[in-house]
């Protein structure tokens, strides 16, 4: 995908869309969808999957997809509907929803939990007043990046959490995807990244891993995580602690966007946004 198709939110006040049209090019085009492209046959497809398609992507779950519509007919609240029934409503030909099967079938586990999370604080809250935490389990869900750090790559949270974009993006950009590797867990952002603009931005979730993992098989890296997210998800903790779920740009994110080759592209402050101070 050309640099010259990039969208720049700062000229625009338009609400994001993705694609109407089923389109493989926007996968294969775009190496932000290389784990998923190499997971699935997305790129080969001519059409939407069937959900009978994306079912095989939960072949390792308890959880199965079905039409919203039945929710729809059901009349439960999302998250009690694929807690009571283990079943998750899925748009069909939708973007957000098609990113969202694929991330269950990632994380199996991961969603299984946050979906826990989320009936726990409604038993305590209700549905109307969002806790805390289930603020922050939703922006994980839809917004989240785990940035996955090397023994010898943990200088990178510290940088990262205080915007030094040009300290991790351009002085150790040889440290991106050697000892240090970033997989999307949000669903909203694998979406946006279907039409990507300046200004699009991730939230951070850093997580410590083994020496080697950046150059593991996806199996056995996604399995990992699955496991150590539910793990360390599991308190609420993690996700509570204001160290995690900082800004990440992501079209700073080296080999994800080919404009960032050039230094230049991370002079511009009004996307890679220098940190302010709380006075």
């Amino acid at each position: 995908m050309s640099s010259n198709n990039l969208k720049n939110s700062n000229n625009t006040k338009t609400r994001f869309m993705a694609p109407v049209q089923w389109s493989a090019n926007v996968l294969s085009e775009n190496p932000i969808f290389n784990d998923l492209c190499q997971r699935y046959p997305l790129a080969n497809w001519a059409n939407w999957p069937a959900l009978t398609t994306l079912n095989h992507w939960l072949e390792h779950s308890d959880y199965k997809l079905v039409d919203n519509a039945v929710l729809e007919q059901d009349g439960r609240y999302y998250e009690q509907f694929i807690y009571e029934t283990g079943r998750v409503p899925t748009r069909l030909n939708n973007w957000h929803d098609l990113f969202g099967a694929g991330i269950w079938g990632l994380f199996p586990q991961t969603k299984a939990l946050l979906n826990q999370l989320h009936m726990a604080e409604i038993a305590v809250h209700g549905l109307k007043q969002r806790s805390k935490l289930r603020n922050k389990l939703t922006l994980f869900d839809e917004c989240g990046v785990i940035i996955c750090l090397e023994p010898a790559a943990f200088q990178h949270a510290e940088l990262l959490r205080a915007h030094q974009w040009q300290q991790s993006f351009v002085l150790k950009r040889s440290d991106w995807w050697q000892v240090i590797r970033p997989i999307i867990f949000g669903h909203a952002i694998y979406e946006m990244a279907t039409r990507p603009f300046l200004g699009l931005t991730a939230k951070c979730l850093f997580l410590s891993v083994p020496t080697g993992f950046s150059q593991w098989p996806l199996t056995d890296a996604y399995r990992f995580l699955d496991k150590k997210l539910t793990q360390q998800i599991a308190n609420g903790a993690l996700l509570l602690d204001n160290q995690q779920l900082t800004p990440l740009p992501l079209l700073g994110v080296p080999k994800w966007w080919q404009g960032n080759c050039s230094a230049d592209f991370y002079k511009n402050t009004g996307y890679f946004r220098p940190l302010t101070v709380k006075k």
